[in-house]
């Protein structure tokens, strides 16, 4: 399960998560640091991908479209990189099932709080 982390998130996030998502990618080390929402959908989809983002337009293209490829939404505001490694690592298993099902277009993670 390799992840696609958004340009809204920390590059550190693919390192501190590589135990549990290898292969992992931010936008930024695969050319897409300025490219469009729709540009990185497309990419994710062709590279077998799951988006993870803080940005909305992320769900919309996943209601618009559907998958491939799957979008994971952080609905968490501001927060350090240790805390979105957190909610991602504490998440696992619902990543595991959200991917596993080829009809859900769209996983939405809450703050750890909420």
């Amino acid at each position: 399960m390799k992840l696609l982390l958004d340009q809204n998130l920390s590059r550190h996030l693919v390192r501190r998560l590589a135990t549990q998502f290898p292969d992992s990618q931010h936008v930024a080390a695969v050319g897409l640091d300025v490219a469009t929402d729709r540009e990185v959908w497309d990419y994710a989809a062709d590279h077998q991908y799951v988006i993870v983002s803080k940005d909305s337009d992320f769900r919309q293209l996943a209601f618009l479209l559907g998958p491939p490829p799957k979008a994971i939404w952080l609905k968490i505001g501001n927060q350090p990189t240790s805390a979105i490694a957190a909610l991602l690592s504490g998440n696992v298993g619902a990543i595991e099932s959200f991917v596993a099902d080829a009809e859900s277009a769209l996983l939405v993670l809450p703050d750890l709080g909420s």
